[in-house]
């Protein structure tokens, strides 16, 4: 059984920086890209980073270049987002995702696997 469950989401002032983790189970982690997604209320979810299985290929949504870094641990099974200088417009639920291949889709049907999300806050 596959999980992903996603922590440190929070209330964070704006221009500030919060770092989100997802730790995967149930699958060969480092076989999986990874891809962080998130929901704003009354909007559809949104791309926003992935990570190759590797690590060594990253792509980021136009939103977020420059202020988010996506990157994982195989190790660890995990994958986090660090978030700087966050906006009012960055305030959604953020889930984690899973994929078998590599691409630069940016489409939710194209991950396999969700975790159930955390909120990420941001106060102006």
């Amino acid at each position: 059984q596959v999980q992903l469950v996603e922590s440190g989401g929070g209330l964070v002032q704006a221009g500030g920086s919060l770092r989100l983790s997802c730790a995967a189970s149930g699958l060969t982690f480092s076989s999986y890209t990874m891809g962080w997604f998130r929901q704003a209320p009354g909007k559809e979810r949104e791309f926003v980073a992935a990570i190759r299985w590797s690590g060594g290929s990253t792509f980021y949504a136009d939103s977020v270049k420059a202020r988010f870094t996506i990157s994982r641990d195989n190790a660890k099974n995990t994958v986090y987002l660090q978030m700087n200088s966050l906006k009012s417009e960055d305030m959604a639920v953020y889930y984690c995702a899973a994929k078998g291949d590599w691409s630069r889709s940016t489409r939710t049907n194209d991950y396999h696997y969700w975790g159930q999300g955390t909120q990420v806050t941001v106060s102006s």
